[in-house]
């Protein structure tokens, strides 16, 4: 069974709905005092996917979990719900197929094996892409990047804006991650302190036993944000994009034999990507930004 998720991410355990809700809804009145954060372009402008011919279709089924809030969750109301369920009502509206879209929750676990047994079209989950997967199904362009970020305690002084002010400063990073490869790889000259837990490290930035920490910007920009960081903290500096450390982003996977579906569905993101339909979905679900 695939059990692995984009490698950056951690969530299950990190995050409870409840929590997410919460940050959500402080976050939506905080932010319209702030500008809207941006989300990068990643389709050229320039560049013209042809739209195929789905007329032969007979559905879409997506396939998505419940697990993995902003992305994929189960609401308040039992409704199917995150920026995942959206932008797949997105896409079929963009190709004029909703009458014939579908989406689907089912076990995370049970994802791959669902697609290969034709039990669904695509998977729209945050399933990571690895070179065994591209063997066995086709994948669209990446619609996401999941950033790494810095957020330092407001308490410390910092002489700057940017990582170089962080030189003498600890900074703490989860300890046998690739946020810890990273930030090694990245930055080595900046003093690193492992922690063995994400909570254990947020605490630690919390208690300013370190004056700022490294990790995934997802995590970071709703912990920052709620009511558990007590407004200690910011995020600070980046954001750092790695695919050798951080992989290639969120992406749909599709059984091999679909191609034309995949054209089509990229066609439909950097139609999303490009009228600002994309940015709509985005701050739905992270109104202070991942970048």
């Amino acid at each position: 069974m695939m059990q692995s998720k984009p490698a950056s991410l951690t969530l299950k355990g990190f995050f409870t709905l409840g929590l997410f809700l919460g940050a959500l809804f402080s976050s939506f009145a905080a932010s319209a005092q702030q500008a809207a954060p941006s989300l990068p372009l990643l389709f050229d402008a320039r560049e013209r996917l042809a739209r195929p011919d789905l007329s032969s279709l007979v559905r879409l089924r997506f396939l998505t979990s419940v697990d993995f809030p902003p992305f994929n969750f189960t609401d308040q109301n039992g409704k199917l719900s995150g920026f995942n369920v959206d932008l797949a009502r997105e896409i079929c509206s963009e190709l004029e197929i909703s009458d014939k879209c579908q989406i689907q929750a089912i076990p995370f676990a049970d994802l791959r094996d669902a697609l290969a047994a034709s039990q669904g079209d695509a998977v729209i989950a945050g399933l990571a892409v690895t070179p065994e997967l591209r063997r066995q199904f086709l994948f669209s362009r990446p619609y996401l990047m999941l950033p790494a970020r810095f957020v330092r305690n407001l308490a410390v002084p910092l002489d700057g804006k940017t990582a170089a002010a962080l030189a003498s400063h600890p900074v703490g990073v989860v300890r046998g991650t690739v946020h810890e490869a990273m930030l090694a790889a990245f930055f080595p000259t900046l003093k690193a302190e492992p922690f063995d837990t994400k909570d254990a490290l947020l605490a630690a930035l919390k208690d300013r036993k370190v004056d700022a920490a490294f990790a995934d910007a997802l995590q970071l920009s709703f912990w920052v944000s709620s009511p558990a960081s007590a407004k200690c903290c910011a995020l600070f500096d980046g954001p750092y994009l790695s695919e050798h450390f951080l992989g290639e982003g969120m992406t749909i996977m599709l059984r091999q034999k679909d191609s034309v579906l995949t054209s089509a569905i990229d066609h439909a993101l950097a139609t999303l990507s490009r009228n600002g339909r994309l940015q709509e979905i985005y701050l739905r679900y992270f109104p202070y930004g991942l970048y």
